[in-house]
């Protein structure tokens, strides 16, 4: 994989460390438990629980292997400590659609986006056409429903 640091906040980063914990000393294992428990009912080339088992604990040492790459790879980074007048992660972005409604977003990492709660990815087409803008600039973005336009209002970092 490659060796890029992954920008995120320090709230995402604790998610992610829950989640890598969680899947240790939890479903890690419960699943392996759950083999042998498996295994002991015999013939194994036709025992559906065995073979389901085996296929959670591969899709587990997946998932722990890569929550383990990307935290190493984390560069965590406080909101708060950051300022500017230009758009940069972690900025939160109070903007105008087309319609004149206020539209507002803070740039994630891509883990932590969720644009329901106002967080996008910094890799999102938006926050791509963001970053690097100022106050008063517009932007135009291409969404699968056709070009959008925004322009910025205010940008903080909280």
């Amino acid at each position: 994989m490659a060796s890029d640091k992954v920008p995120m906040l320090a709230e995402g980063h604790r998610t992610m460390s829950d989640e890598l914990r969680r899947l240790k000393l939890e479903e890690r294992p419960a699943v392996v438990e759950a083999i042998e428990e498996a295994r002991a009912h015999g013939d194994l080339s036709e025992n559906a629980e065995y073979h389901a088992a085996k296929e959670r604990q591969g899709q587990i040492e997946a998932t722990i292997a890569d929550l383990e790459d990307r935290l190493a790879r984390a560069l965590v980074i406080d909101p708060t400590t950051l300022s500017g007048d230009k758009v940069v992660f972690g900025a939160t972005v109070t903007m105008l659609d087309e319609d004149d409604k206020e539209v507002r977003y803070q740039l994630v990492g891509q883990t932590e986006a969720d644009a329901k709660v106002g967080r996008i990815s910094y890799n999102s087409p938006l926050g791509r056409a963001l970053i690097g803008r100022q106050v008063g600039d517009e932007v135009e973005v291409t969404t699968p429903a056709g070009d959008r336009y925004y322009e910025i209002k205010k940008i903080e970092f909280i």
